[in-house]
């Protein structure tokens, strides 16, 4: 029997899994690494820990069978990887949540045109897209820019270090804001407009194309057989949707993970006029996404946890259990509402639907009747009103889901997933702990190995649906949302005063 490898380069850890051709998961193995944060808004990662978690968990999995057909590649979108011209890295990597570059989106704005920009990238220029991040070394590193041969996705440094090639795919290329999203390739005039030169870019490919083959080098590091194939892959949500099922118009599905994103397929190019929704190529060739994304979703949860629950941690590595297990049973003792408790999830400024990279976290309404229990269970509340914002810009684009699915480490929590499907008012699916990004990348693998003829013949065959939560009281939730709605209004001046007075 053919085995595949699917890797999924995330924000806080490195997953890769080996399926056999049937879609069952022999072993998956994750490696963690952390994220620096040197100043306010920044985010960066060493590209040489994506590597080593990529290799260790690669060694630990191809332990299971010498017969592998190609592997697959996932990865957090968005991020700046520099190399010289030995290829070796040159800065730390900038990521997806990293808010540095407003002024350099304001300068894309003007040498392209709002409206050319959304015209060819789908987009308007944001902190979070590679283009700008390019932009910002250019003017505040001149020497590493001068130094500076190629420039790569995080997932496509995996992919050079195990092939030696430079190479993207339409889905995450979409996401450094160069690409012509209608044509799937390189737009010569937003390079031109902003001086970067098209040979510092690899080669654009849709996701099952195979890209190169692994080496006898990296066989060595990672345990692999050289000459294996491996496939484009995809960015991280692209390649979830596969692991899902979700490649057809009229599925979507909501994920939980360090951010959080509604992401709806469709067959047709749809643009949010106002940019506050990001339309990509899909991993289904020939075929788009719109989606929205909340940065700090699971980031929340975690930054609470880090923050506020010791005890907690402390009494769930006694018990052998998961912190945030012991986390939902407080929760679940605070009534809907959080006893009248609001979070905004803006620690990392906010994309959907504010496009602010001012915007910070609140607790409103907080009073000496609250405990740690309401504190919890409002971020909970709080991520899912965010991810609402999504879901209805989805609506007012006329992209109405028929199915709702839901991963993500956020997912599995029964509370989370209860909550989420009474403020979206719809029931939800949960796709198995197995199905998602590296799950996806192995299935773009197996196309493009010919074990199966199309992406959308591959997840019908293999995927199966999962538990269904039902909505069972929106009603509660209602004047609540509304409520969450007016708060960042009020407080958008108060975000710019506050950022204004960092400087």
């Amino acid at each position: 029997m053919d085995y595949l490898i699917g890797i999924d380069v995330g924000t806080s850890g490195t997953k890769s899994v080996l399926m056999d051709q049937t879609g069952r998961v022999v072993k998956s193995c994750t490696r963690e690494y952390p994220m620096s944060q040197p100043y306010n808004g920044w985010a960066e990662q060493d590209p040489e820990d994506w590597w080593r978690a990529a290799a260790e968990t690669l060694r630990e999995i191809s332990e299971e069978t010498d017969n592998i057909a190609g592997i697959g590649l996932s990865g957090q979108m968005h991020g700046l990887v520099m190399l010289d011209e030995t290829g070796n890295v040159l800065r730390p990597a900038i990521l997806w949540c990293d808010q540095r570059t407003v002024p350099q989106c304001e300068t894309i704005t003007r040498r392209v045109g709002k409206q050319q920009l959304t015209a060819i990238t789908a987009n308007p220029a944001l902190p979070g897209f590679t283009a700008s991040k390019i932009l910002w070394v250019k003017e505040h590193e001149p020497e590493c820019w001068r130094r500076c041969r190629h420039i790569l996705l995080p997932k496509d440094y995996i992919r050079y270090r195990l092939t030696g090639l430079f190479a993207t795919d339409v889905s995450d290329a979409g996401g450094m804001q160069l690409l012509d999203i209608g044509k799937r390739q390189w737009s010569q005039e937003i390079l031109s407009a902003l001086d970067i030169s098209p040979h510092l870019l690899g080669q654009v490919y849709e996701s099952p194309e195979i890209t190169g083959f692994v080496t006898r080098e990296a066989g060595k590091a990672t345990g692999l057989t050289p000459g294996i194939p491996v496939a484009a892959g995809a960015g991280d949500n692209a390649s979830s949707a596969v692991g899902l099922g979700v490649v057809r118009t009229g599925q979507a599905f909501t994920t939980i993970g360090t951010s959080g994103v509604v992401y709806a397929h469709t067959d047709q190019m749809e643009i949010d006029p106002q940019g506050r929704l990001h339309t990509f190529c899909c991993a289904v060739p020939g075929k788009w996404h719109v989606m929205g994304v909340t940065q700090a979703a699971g980031l929340s949860l975690q930054w609470f946890r880090n923050q506020f629950c010791q005890k907690e941690t402390e009494l769930a590595k006694e018990q052998g259990i998961d912190p945030y297990v012991l986390m939902d049973r407080e929760a679940e003792q605070s009534p809907p509402g959080s006893n009248g408790l609001y979070y905004l999830p803006y620690l990392m400024g906010e994309r959907t639907p504010h496009l602010d990279s001012n915007a910070r976290g609140v607790f409103f309404g907080l009073s000496a009747m609250h405990t740690k229990k309401d504190l919890i269970r409002s971020v909970l509340e709080g991520v899912a009103f965010s991810l609402r914002d999504c879901l209805e810009l989805l609506q007012g684009l006329e992209i109405r889901p028929a199915q709702m699915l839901v991963c993500g480490g956020g997912a599995v929590s029964p509370l989370w997933r209860s909550i989420l499907a009474d403020i979206f008012a719809l029931p939800l699916t949960a796709a198995s702990p197995q199905q998602g990004a590296a799950l996806g990348a192995a299935i773009l693998a197996g196309v493009g190995a010919n074990i199966y003829p199309s992406v959308e013949q591959a997840c019908h065959q293999l995927l199966q649906p999962g538990t269904v939560t039902d909505c069972q009281h929106p009603e509660q939730y209602q004047s609540r949302y509304q409520m969450y709605q007016a708060l960042y209004p009020a407080l958008k001046s108060t975000f710019l005063l506050a950022a204004q007075l960092l400087q």
